[in-house]
């Protein structure tokens, strides 16, 4: 299989969706870092504008494959749910939730691009890593100390 086999308006609607969805994370982990009040605000703080900062960049960078493929990068952005809920475990809850579907989108994209394209192969690849590590992270984030087990919700 060759690039030709690409099936270019699925991936660039893929990318677009995945562009979409990280621009909202930057709204998002920025709006969660302005409502974090409490004696350990700093560090949360810094972590969630790194995020901000980490959709940003994965936003940019869905987007310079869909220019690459010589599509148009949507100006879309993806949903934002105002909960009203601020507490670090709720911020942290959305937060894994949002991961999982940016992560599936990645994961789409691989399926979509699997040996047809190995620049489009290795992104995809690379966004998945990234997000599995990432969505690990604020699953330990969210145990109790001490708890080994995967974190579920009630």
């Amino acid at each position: 299989m060759n690039q030709q086999d690409l099936d270019r308006e699925a991936v660039v609607r893929v990318l677009n969706s995945i562009m979409e969805i990280e621009l909202a994370g930057v709204v998002r982990y920025t709006h969660y870092s302005l409502m974090i009040f409490g004696y350990n605000r700093l560090p949360i703080v810094e972590y969630l504008r790194a995020e901000a900062l980490s959709s940003l960049t994965h936003a940019h960078q869905a987007g310079e494959m869909v220019t690459h493929l010589g599509a148009h990068p949507s100006l879309a952005i993806g949903p934002l749910l105002e909960t009203h809920m601020h507490g670090v475990d709720e911020i942290l809850g959305e937060a894994l939730q949002n991961e999982g579907a940016a992560l599936d989108l990645y994961k789409e994209l691989l399926r979509l691009v699997e040996g047809r394209s190995v620049m489009l192969e290795e992104y995809a690849r690379t966004m998945v890593n990234t997000e599995e590590s990432h969505l690990g992270e604020v699953d330990k984030m969210l145990r109790k100390p001490g708890d080994i087990e995967r974190f579920t919700s009630n």
